[in-house]
Protein backbone atom coordinates (compact mmCIF):
# COMPACT_ATOMS: atom_id res chain seq x y z
CA UNK A 1 0.00 0.00 0.00
CA UNK A 2 2.87 2.41 0.49
CA UNK A 3 4.78 1.79 -2.33
CA UNK A 4 1.43 2.09 -4.07
CA UNK A 5 0.68 5.40 -2.55
CA UNK A 6 4.17 6.62 -3.64
CA UNK A 7 4.02 5.74 -7.44
CA UNK A 8 0.54 8.01 -7.21
CA UNK A 9 2.42 10.73 -5.53
CA UNK A 10 5.09 10.55 -8.69
CA UNK A 11 2.14 10.67 -10.90
CA UNK A 12 0.44 13.12 -9.53
CA UNK A 13 0.80 16.57 -11.91
CA UNK A 14 2.30 19.77 -11.12
CA UNK A 15 1.07 21.89 -8.24
CA UNK A 16 2.27 25.11 -6.99
CA UNK A 17 4.31 26.75 -4.66
CA UNK A 18 8.72 25.82 -4.41
CA UNK A 19 9.07 25.96 -7.97
CA UNK A 20 12.17 24.71 -10.08
CA UNK A 21 13.65 26.06 -13.15
CA UNK A 22 15.33 23.44 -15.10
CA UNK A 23 18.54 23.90 -14.20
CA UNK A 24 17.60 23.63 -10.24
CA UNK A 25 16.25 20.18 -11.35
CA UNK A 26 19.22 18.84 -13.18
CA UNK A 27 20.93 20.05 -10.07
CA UNK A 28 18.88 17.95 -7.67
CA UNK A 29 19.03 14.89 -10.16
CA UNK A 30 22.10 15.08 -11.86
CA UNK A 31 24.34 13.39 -8.79
CA UNK A 32 21.69 10.26 -9.86
CA UNK A 33 21.56 10.42 -13.60
CA UNK A 34 24.48 12.21 -14.74
CA UNK A 35 23.18 11.78 -18.31
CA UNK A 36 20.45 14.08 -17.88
CA UNK A 37 19.93 17.50 -20.21
CA UNK A 38 17.43 20.01 -20.84
CA UNK A 39 17.19 18.09 -23.60
CA UNK A 40 16.14 15.30 -22.22
CA UNK A 41 13.49 17.05 -20.29
CA UNK A 42 12.29 18.44 -22.53
CA UNK A 43 11.91 15.45 -24.63
CA UNK A 44 9.75 13.93 -21.51
CA UNK A 45 7.29 16.79 -21.80
CA UNK A 46 6.62 16.12 -25.68
CA UNK A 47 6.31 12.54 -24.54
CA UNK A 48 3.63 13.89 -22.05
CA UNK A 49 5.21 12.08 -19.56
CA UNK A 50 5.71 15.28 -16.94
CA UNK A 51 4.04 18.47 -17.51
CA UNK A 52 5.55 21.27 -15.76
CA UNK A 53 3.88 24.33 -15.24
CA UNK A 54 4.85 27.85 -17.47
CA UNK A 55 5.34 31.28 -16.15
CA UNK A 56 3.88 34.43 -18.02
CA UNK A 57 7.00 34.16 -20.11
CA UNK A 58 6.99 30.74 -20.94
CA UNK A 59 9.76 29.61 -18.87
CA UNK A 60 9.40 25.83 -17.45
CA UNK A 61 8.69 25.07 -13.44
CA UNK A 62 8.69 22.21 -11.73
CA UNK A 63 6.88 21.45 -8.52
CA UNK A 64 7.94 18.97 -5.97
CA UNK A 65 6.22 16.76 -7.43
CA UNK A 66 7.34 16.84 -10.90
CA UNK A 67 11.24 15.79 -9.50
CA UNK A 68 9.53 13.17 -7.88
CA UNK A 69 7.97 12.12 -11.09
CA UNK A 70 11.25 12.89 -12.97
CA UNK A 71 13.14 10.79 -10.46
CA UNK A 72 10.54 8.01 -11.19
CA UNK A 73 11.09 7.65 -14.64
CA UNK A 74 14.25 8.02 -14.77
CA UNK A 75 15.12 4.95 -13.03
CA UNK A 76 12.78 2.96 -14.62
CA UNK A 77 14.63 3.48 -17.65
CA UNK A 78 17.90 2.77 -15.51
CA UNK A 79 17.94 -0.02 -13.88
CA UNK A 80 14.87 -1.80 -15.64
CA UNK A 81 15.49 -0.53 -19.67
CA UNK A 82 11.89 0.56 -20.15
CA UNK A 83 10.90 2.14 -22.78
CA UNK A 84 9.35 5.72 -22.07
CA UNK A 85 5.99 4.42 -23.94
CA UNK A 86 5.83 1.19 -20.87
CA UNK A 87 6.69 3.83 -18.38
CA UNK A 88 3.97 6.34 -19.51
CA UNK A 89 1.26 3.34 -19.21
CA UNK A 90 2.83 2.16 -16.30
CA UNK A 91 2.02 5.34 -14.76
CA UNK A 92 -1.41 6.44 -16.46
CA UNK A 93 -2.84 2.67 -14.77
CA UNK A 94 -1.43 4.04 -11.60
CA UNK A 95 -3.54 7.43 -12.10
CA UNK A 96 -6.62 5.51 -13.05
CA UNK A 97 -6.68 3.25 -9.84
CA UNK A 98 -5.44 0.24 -11.83
CA UNK A 99 -2.72 -1.89 -10.65
CA UNK A 100 0.36 -2.22 -13.42
CA UNK A 101 0.56 -5.05 -15.28
CA UNK A 102 4.78 -4.99 -14.64
CA UNK A 103 3.75 -4.56 -10.73
CA UNK A 104 1.42 -7.14 -10.56
CA UNK A 105 3.84 -9.62 -12.43
CA UNK A 106 7.09 -8.70 -10.27
CA UNK A 107 8.56 -7.83 -13.86
CA UNK A 108 9.50 -4.50 -11.73
CA UNK A 109 9.57 -4.34 -7.81
CA UNK A 110 7.86 -2.17 -5.86
CA UNK A 111 10.68 -0.81 -3.79
CA UNK A 112 11.98 1.24 -6.73
CA UNK A 113 8.11 3.22 -6.30
CA UNK A 114 9.53 4.91 -3.11
CA UNK A 115 11.80 7.64 -3.52
CA UNK A 116 15.36 6.53 -3.58
CA UNK A 117 17.48 7.02 -0.27
CA UNK A 118 21.23 9.09 -0.59
CA UNK A 119 24.06 7.74 1.41
CA UNK A 120 27.39 9.53 2.14
CA UNK A 121 30.30 7.36 2.09
CA UNK A 122 30.50 6.58 5.64
CA UNK A 123 26.80 5.12 5.77
CA UNK A 124 27.35 3.51 1.90
CA UNK A 125 30.19 1.11 3.71
CA UNK A 126 27.88 0.58 6.96
CA UNK A 127 24.60 -0.22 5.00
CA UNK A 128 26.63 -2.91 2.89
CA UNK A 129 28.50 -4.16 5.38
CA UNK A 130 32.03 -3.33 3.80
CA UNK A 131 35.01 -1.87 5.13
CA UNK A 132 35.80 1.38 4.06
CA UNK A 133 38.73 -0.18 2.17
CA UNK A 134 36.76 -2.23 0.41
CA UNK A 135 34.95 0.79 -0.59
CA UNK A 136 38.10 3.03 -1.81
CA UNK A 137 39.27 -0.21 -3.38
CA UNK A 138 35.71 -0.36 -5.76
CA UNK A 139 36.28 3.23 -6.38
CA UNK A 140 39.65 2.61 -7.32
CA UNK A 141 38.64 0.28 -9.55
CA UNK A 142 35.86 2.13 -11.29
CA UNK A 143 33.08 -0.25 -9.77
CA UNK A 144 31.74 2.29 -7.82
CA UNK A 145 31.84 6.10 -9.09
CA UNK A 146 33.04 8.73 -6.61
CA UNK A 147 30.47 11.30 -5.16
CA UNK A 148 29.54 13.32 -2.76
CA UNK A 149 26.38 11.24 -1.97
CA UNK A 150 25.35 7.50 -3.23
CA UNK A 151 22.34 5.94 -3.86
CA UNK A 152 20.64 2.53 -3.96
CA UNK A 153 22.22 1.53 -7.43
CA UNK A 154 25.67 2.14 -5.55
CA UNK A 155 24.61 0.52 -2.10
CA UNK A 156 23.30 -2.85 -4.10
CA UNK A 157 27.26 -2.75 -6.26
CA UNK A 158 28.82 -2.54 -2.72
CA UNK A 159 26.97 -5.56 -1.25
CA UNK A 160 27.37 -7.42 -4.23
CA UNK A 161 31.51 -6.47 -3.76
CA UNK A 162 30.95 -7.25 -0.07
CA UNK A 163 29.60 -11.08 -1.03
CA UNK A 164 32.13 -11.53 -3.70
CA UNK A 165 35.08 -10.72 -1.06
CA UNK A 166 33.71 -13.69 0.82
CA UNK A 167 34.96 -15.92 -2.02
CA UNK A 168 38.13 -14.00 -2.71
CA UNK A 169 37.13 -11.92 -5.55
CA UNK A 170 38.07 -8.61 -5.04
CA UNK A 171 37.64 -5.24 -6.67
CA UNK A 172 41.22 -5.42 -8.93
CA UNK A 173 39.67 -8.52 -9.86
CA UNK A 174 36.98 -7.13 -11.54
CA UNK A 175 38.61 -4.14 -13.87
CA UNK A 176 37.69 -6.37 -16.66
CA UNK A 177 34.39 -5.28 -16.27
CA UNK A 178 34.90 -1.53 -16.75
CA UNK A 179 36.61 -2.49 -19.72
CA UNK A 180 34.24 -4.52 -20.90
CA UNK A 181 31.52 -1.81 -20.13
CA UNK A 182 33.60 0.28 -22.81
CA UNK A 183 33.63 -2.37 -25.01
CA UNK A 184 29.92 -2.15 -25.11
CA UNK A 185 29.66 1.80 -24.93
CA UNK A 186 31.34 1.52 -28.37
CA UNK A 187 29.19 -0.76 -29.73
CA UNK A 188 26.09 1.20 -28.24
CA UNK A 189 27.67 4.80 -29.99
CA UNK A 190 28.13 3.14 -33.33
CA UNK A 191 24.78 2.20 -33.34
CA UNK A 192 23.27 5.33 -32.65
CA UNK A 193 25.41 7.20 -35.37
CA UNK A 194 22.14 7.85 -37.44
CA UNK A 195 20.25 9.51 -35.17
CA UNK A 196 23.21 11.57 -33.56
CA UNK A 197 24.05 12.99 -36.55
CA UNK A 198 20.34 15.03 -36.57
CA UNK A 199 21.73 17.06 -34.04
CA UNK A 200 18.56 18.98 -32.81
CA UNK A 201 17.09 18.42 -29.14
CA UNK A 202 14.61 15.65 -29.78
CA UNK A 203 16.73 13.81 -31.64
CA UNK A 204 19.53 13.55 -28.75
CA UNK A 205 16.66 12.73 -26.07
CA UNK A 206 15.16 9.92 -28.66
CA UNK A 207 19.23 8.43 -29.17
CA UNK A 208 19.70 8.38 -25.02
CA UNK A 209 16.31 5.86 -25.19
CA UNK A 210 17.74 4.24 -27.82
CA UNK A 211 20.63 3.97 -26.47
CA UNK A 212 19.25 2.50 -22.72
CA UNK A 213 17.24 -0.12 -24.88
CA UNK A 214 20.39 -0.96 -26.33
CA UNK A 215 22.49 -1.44 -23.40
CA UNK A 216 18.80 -3.73 -22.08
CA UNK A 217 19.22 -6.35 -25.06
CA UNK A 218 22.51 -6.27 -24.56
CA UNK A 219 22.14 -7.39 -21.10
CA UNK A 220 19.83 -10.23 -21.96
CA UNK A 221 22.98 -11.41 -24.15
CA UNK A 222 25.19 -11.28 -21.66
CA UNK A 223 23.13 -13.01 -19.04
CA UNK A 224 22.28 -16.19 -21.51
CA UNK A 225 25.91 -16.68 -21.69
CA UNK A 226 26.94 -16.61 -18.02
CA UNK A 227 24.05 -19.18 -17.55
CA UNK A 228 24.87 -20.78 -19.97
CA UNK A 229 28.94 -21.10 -18.80
CA UNK A 230 27.63 -22.07 -15.39
CA UNK A 231 25.40 -24.88 -17.13
CA UNK A 232 28.84 -26.71 -18.71
CA UNK A 233 30.87 -25.81 -15.81
CA UNK A 234 28.14 -27.41 -13.14
CA UNK A 235 27.85 -30.50 -15.80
Amino acid sequence: MAARSAAAAASRPSTAGGLLSIGQVLAKLSPEFPDLTPSKLRFLEEQQLVSPSRTESGYRKFSAADVDRLRFILTMQRDHFLRLKVIRGYLDDIEAGRTPALLATGAVPSTILVTERRYTRAELAREAGASPALLSDAISASLVAPADTYGDEALQVLRALVELQRSGIEPRHLRGFRAAAERELGLIESALIPVSRRNDPSSRAKAAELAREIAGQLEVVRSSLIRSALGKLQS
